[in-house]
């Protein structure tokens, strides 16, 4: 069957398609090897700007015909180098093929001369791991992040627009000390926030020595230059990455381990926001916007189901499972290299095309929500006991013997606490009308803490 959001096998490129397909510029087979045109490229003019003698004399005005190769690379021109790399059984070897020929369609002796110097003194690593990298970082800030910063501001938003909505807290499931609807979203911005930072530091770095790291190719041909200097500055300068100064044949790929567990950090503190809002719907804390024409259940009329959140956590847990294994196979390479990394890159974007539907499922999931505050606030009025910890904390305060004892008395009994009881208990205490008095103005609803 030809491939369509109906044929797919996966839902990223199938159900999921109009979500994901913002990352068909850097994930696919086409952007990979556009990406691989592009370094060979730079790599290309880099050179040329170096005192090699028989760069020379190389017209700098042909640069921006060279970096056109790159800039307007086509569907043509990747079915080209795919058409080639059908003889060469070789993909990078197939770029370098077919960037010669395109120097071949430029009508100038000086570029014709030079054009042995695509690829020179390289492996095929130098080009993938530089490549991916490159388009890993793109995707980063041009799709991911931008999404991240949108759930980020989100929840800043309702942190502030609720944080004087008292509400009851919840541990072990059970009613504990009250505290407020937007301190409780403040903690995901919070942490969100502090992953965010970790994951903007994280180093995304490239090999790039030659065949064994060793700069071997180069330093036979041009002995007398500083190769591993003129490498850090063409891959900071012409590519925007760090190099990684001692390697094997590949990247060490540590930091890249680094990103995907952060990346999967990040995806299991939105697991958790989603598993809360869940449950606050589920509480009623929260109504659901109802769109016309939409159903919630093929059987029970009546449900609006907060798939949004269910669906996240879904596409996160995949995501998660997948970041695990490339955080933790990548860095592994038997002696120089062997081949397990190459086919284990070519996933990468599959977990990123995952966050992406996740993080748009509960952005739209929080777009839907409606505050139910009467809720709220019904459930702190049918938990008084919460105060106990408040009175008995004031009791210590005042050397009350045995404050805790006393209040696991009054609370523990099965009965139901209500203000009238809480009252009645402050006026049996043996202390101050003073502290009575700062007993008695306490209630569930305004012990909320700072």
């Amino acid at each position: 069957m030809e491939l369509t959001a109906l044929t797919a096998t996966s839902p990223i490129d199938g159900r999921y398609r109009s979500k994901t397909e913002s990352l068909d510029q850097y994930f696919s087979e086409y952007a990979l090897i556009r990406y691989r045109v592009r370094v060979e490229i730079e790599y290309f003019i880099f050179l040329c700007e170096l005192p090699l003698p028989q760069l020379a004399d190389f017209p700098r005005d042909l640069f921006p015909r060279l970096r056109a190769i790159y800039q307007e690379f086509s569907l043509e021109d990747a079915q080209r180098v795919k058409d080639i790399e059908a003889v060469t059984n070789h993909d990078v070897k197939a770029v370098e093929y077919f960037i010669k020929e395109k120097i071949d369609q430029i009508n100038n002796p000086a570029l014709h001369a030079a054009k042995e110097f695509i690829h020179f003194g390289l492996t095929s690593q130098d080009i993938n791991n530089t490549s991916v990298p490159l388009s890993i970082k793109e995707a980063l800030q041009d799709v991911v992040m931008p999404l991240l910063e949108r759930l980020q501001q989100q929840l800043d938003t309702f942190a502030d627009e609720w944080k004087d909505i008292p509400m009851l807290a919840k541990t072990h499931g059970q009613p504990a000390s009250p505290t407020r609807l937007g301190k409780e979203i403040e903690v995901f911005a919070y942490r969100l926030r502090q992953q965010l930072e970790l994951l903007r530091s994280t180093p995304i770095t490239a090999k790039f020595g030659g065949a064994t790291g060793n700069f071997n190719a180069h330093h036979v041909a041009y002995p007398a230059m500083d190769w591993r200097s003129l490498a850090n500055d063409f891959v900071r300068k012409h590519l925007g990455l760090e190099r990684e100064e001692w390697t094997t044949q590949i990247s060490n790929y540590d930091n890249l381990a680094a990103l995907f567990d952060a990346l999967r950090r990040i995806g299991t503190i939105i697991i958790d926001l989603d598993r809360d809002v869940w449950q606050y719907i589920s509480m009623g804390y929260f109504r659901q916007k109802v769109k016309a024409g939409e159903v919630g259940s093929s059987a029970m009329p009546h449900k609006v189901n907060p798939i949004d959140f269910e669906n996240s956590e879904g596409n996160l847990g995949i995501a998660g499972a997948i970041l695990e294994h490339l955080s933790h196979k990548l860095p592994i390479s038997r002696l120089q290299r062997d081949l397990t990394d190459s086919t284990v890159l070519r996933n990468v974007g599959v977990p990123l095309g995952h966050i992406v539907i996740a993080i748009q499922s509960t952005l739209k999931g929080l777009g839907k929500l409606l505050l139910n505050e009467q809720a709220i606030r019904a459930d702190l009025e049918q938990n008084w006991a919460v105060v106990a910890e408040a009175i008995q904390t004031i009791l210590r305060r005042e050397g009350y013997p045995n404050p805790y004892e006393t209040l696991k008395a009054l609370t523990r009994t099965g009965a139901a606490i209500s203000p009238e009881s809480i009252a009645d208990f402050i006026e049996t205490l043996d202390v101050s009308e003073a502290v009575k008095a700062e007993l008695r103005v306490i209630t569930p609803n305004n012990y909320t803490g700072i």
